[in-house]
């Protein structure tokens, strides 16, 4: 997922954009929590931590609060909630919510956790692993745009945060074009190939799967490849079933990860996300103790 700064920065720099010109105060600050809360309210999820008894917050988080058809609902909530609290009935503030849940769900799409952007036609997960979950690069653009907005009176504000958006999109399209070009390099060679965006940019972890075997590669277009981990899985489909009845929580992770690492030791069986794997570990691993 996007973190919550990211997602407090895109609500931001929605409002920022938007022309409040002829706007009142009271006008202004509906527009503030229209866009700064549109741009978290599919995170709103998390609650349902506090209510799963059979481990399926995995699946519910970012699921359906996350679908692309959903954004209309939460625009409407949006346009009533600022109507309740700031007496400001305004079709605008209804289209800023709009593009403020659209932003938050689709640019979850770009990172390797992905999202139920399709539910409830689909439970399955959407993510294309192109962009970091903390981008570094979308801080530092609003960060000059702030800079800029403090500094240069003679530019108008709407003026330079549209530009921000723009080469928000211009990064995240290179990051993504990159993406796609490594995993089509990679896809032949494997059974399953999954993309983990690298902090830095258009460096990629490059996931791949052959039966028993999986590769954690560190890549880009610009550097050689080097492989980092070469991971064996134990694919034992009995063990499995004994998993999943003793920990609900591990059937969750085995379809929700594109695919897994089974882990069978005499201490321990479970399954793992590799792309999240570093320093010999993963940390979305569930397991069981064996007796």
């Amino acid at each position: 997922m996007m973190d919550t700064i990211t997602h407090t920065l895109f609500g931001a720099g929605l409002y920022k954009a938007s022309n409040k010109e002829r706007m009142n105060k009271k006008e202004k600050y509906a527009l503030l929590f229209t866009a700064i809360g549109a741009s978290q309210i599919p995170d709103s999820d998390v609650i349902s931590q506090l209510w799963d008894t059979a481990g399926y917050y995995q699946m519910w988080h970012r699921g359906i609060t996350h679908s692309v058809f959903l954004v209309p609902f939460w625009a409407l909530l949006f346009y009533i909630l600022s109507w309740i609290f700031f007496k400001v009935k305004d079709v605008k503030l209804f289209y800023t919510a709009l593009i403020g849940v659209f932003i938050h769900d689709t640019s979850d799409v770009f990172n390797a956790w992905g999202t139920g952007y399709l539910e409830p036609f689909t439970s399955e997960r959407l993510t294309l692993g192109t962009v970091s979950i903390i981008d570094f690069v979308i801080w530092f653009i609003f960060l000059i745009s702030f800079i800029v907005s403090k500094t240069q009176s003679s530019l108008k504000e709407k003026a330079i945060y549209r530009t921000a958006w723009i080469v928000i999109c211009l990064h995240i399209f290179i990051q993504s074009a990159q993406g796609y070009i490594l995993y089509n390099q990679y896809k032949p060679g494997y059974d399953h190939v999954a993309l983990s965006a690298s902090f830095v940019p258009w460096h990629f972890s490059v996931i791949g799967k052959n039966g028993e075997t999986v590769d954690i590669i560190k890549d880009s277009l610009i550097t050689k490849p080097a492989l980092q981990y070469r991971l064996k899985s134990s694919e034992n489909s009995a063990a499995l079933k004994t998993l999943f009845k003793q920990n609900p929580k591990a059937r969750t992770l085995y379809q929700w990860s594109p695919f897994v690492v089974m882990v069978d030791t005499k201490e321990k069986l479970g399954i793992y996300d590799p792309r999240f794997y570093k320093d010999g570990e993963s940390f979305l691993f569930e397991f069981m103790e064996k007796k």
